[in-house]
């Protein structure tokens, strides 16, 4: 089971904003609703906000008065859980923990083996899966890539028929429109045992995009109504550019996402009370204005959404573990670092997007291997230290006495295995080095993605549900080409 990263657990927690900058940016984002209104285009959404008390003009933009986000924090739950395939309620999420995955929709791959960066393959969301579930420090599971070589209509069930077959633990999925939704849900629920099992212990969660803070399409509506309506979980996120479609300021740019976060919050909770619901754990992006790529490293915006989650009592789907360099380099393992210390310090709750390189355009599995090495250096760092007879033995010390060594004590054999031993960071003194090979850590952990998917073997699903899944495909596309 992966571990889960507590923040609450250790002195190293931080924060950006206070309780008092988190009441006043409250405040704004509650009179950004119900002054300036959202635009919705799902007609079910725009008459449950009305009934609710809302105002609406020239159709479909909606002023939400302050009650109605008040009222869905009363009733929202404060922790979500997430099973793995057997039943395990292996991502208890809420309050500090962090669990981390891997993203999804990168168009292309690094490839390990060759180190050309080309369109991403059904086979890599495979290889993708293999490597993530067998690696200690990945809790959860998205597709990682968007394949070429399937239709683009039929991308999303593919992606989930693979991550299901793939991997035990618990996964993300995302879809690109309403139609793809009830069909993944039904693969999921063959997994588990039908409707009912999968109400009561989701193994998915769905990452709703939502077109920006201010405007609501209607497939992502669609989505929160169905998914709150039978109590499954999913993270509710708007895309905001600071400079392009928000305010270029950190706060203003987190400020729109926040509001457009807290009006799913409030359909939610009108559609169904007590329905889970995921709120993004970043925000306050910015187009890079020299080059007009939206960067997902940079430090302005980090841990600001999680500071205001926090504050609220809410789960949230944060980012981590990304870069935006273009091949595994220094800056790539910079960046991962960087964004996965932050992401734990501040208690990032579902981090997703390790592997991701080119500002989301480029996934490697090499970079994967390396974030799962970088999390476990990180694991102990954040334990909690505890001093007693035993981590400090001051019997023993006084035995040995000055000069002496402790090679040999029964005290270093019963304890030397919990320190931290790197499986990928080297450690050998030069020339030991040299005689592995003198390889770099982008070249070591290529060798690593290789050996993975030479050996592991994830566990299989049964052959009726396997079957069951690809039938479930056939009739997709059976139906869409009769669409056509």
């Amino acid at each position: 089971m992966a571990p889960a990263f507590s923040a609450a657990q250790t002195p190293l927690r931080c924060r950006r904003l206070n309780d008092t900058q988190c009441e006043r940016l409250f405040a704004g984002i509650l009179e950004i609703l119900e002054r300036t209104g959202v635009l919705l285009y799902e007609q079910t959404a725009i008459d449950l906000l009305k009934k609710a008390g809302a105002s609406v003009v020239d159709g479909n933009r909606v002023r939400i008065p302050p009650r109605l986000v008040e009222n869905a924090l009363k009733t929202v739950p404060k922790e979500v859980t997430l099973y793995n395939r057997h039943g395990d309620p292996v991502m208890p999420v809420s309050g500090y923990k962090s669990f981390f995955g891997t993203g999804s929709d990168c168009l292309y791959v690094l490839d390990h083996r060759t180190g050309e960066r080309r369109p991403a393959k059904l086979q890599d969301i495979k290889e993708g899966m293999t490597v993530a579930d067998a690696l200690d420090n990945v809790s959860f599971v998205m597709c990682m890539f968007m394949p070429w070589d399937i239709g683009e209509r039929m991308i999303d069930r593919y992606a989930m028929a693979t991550m299901l077959k793939t991997t035990t633990k618990p996964i993300t999925y995302v879809t690109t429109d309403f139609s793809s939704v009830p069909d993944v849900l039904r693969m999921a629920e063959l997994v588990v045992g039908g409707p009912r099992a999968l109400e009561e212990k989701p193994i998915a969660s769905c990452y709703v995009n939502v077109t920006t803070g201010l405007v609501h399409n209607e497939e992502a509506l669609q989505k929160l109504l169905y998914l709150s309506g039978r109590g499954l979980p999913y993270a509710y996120v708007p895309s905001t550019q600071g400079g392009m479609t928000a305010p270029v300021t950190p706060i203003a740019a987190m400020a729109l996402v926040l509001a457009g976060a807290l009006t799913g919050l409030a359909l939610s909770q009108i559609n169904n009370p007590g329905s889970p619901f995921i709120l993004p754990g970043w925000g306050g992006s910015m187009l890079d204005m020299r080059t007009t790529v939206m960067p997902y490293s940079d430090p302005d915006k980090r841990m600001l959404v999680a500071d205001f989650a926090h504050w609220l009592g809410l789960p949230m789907f944060a980012l981590a573990g990304a870069s935006d360099a273009k091949t595994v380099d220094q800056q790539a393992g910079i960046e991962a670092a960087l964004t996965l210390t932050t992401d734990i310090m501040v208690g990032g709750n579902i981090v997703h997007d390790m592997g991701y390189l080119d500002s989301g355009l480029t996934g490697s599995l090499a970079q994967l291997v390396i974030c799962d090495e970088t999390l476990g250096w990180l694991k102990h760092l954040v334990q909690p230290v505890e001093i007693n007879d035993e981590t400090l033995p001051l019997d023993l010390i006084d035995e040995i006495g000055p000069g002496g060594h402790y090679v040999d004590s029964e005290h270093t054999y019963a304890h030397f295995r919990e320190r931290w031993y790197p499986s990928l960071f080297e450690r050998d003194n030069y020339a030991g080095w040299e005689a592995a090979g003198a390889q770099t850590l982008g070249e070591r952990a290529a060798s690593r993605v290789q050996q993975i998917l030479d050996t592991h073997q994830p566990e299989p699903l049964p052959d009726d549900v396997s079957q069951g899944i690809d039938a479930i495909i056939r009739q997709a596309e059976e139906h869409l080409s009769d669409a056509d």
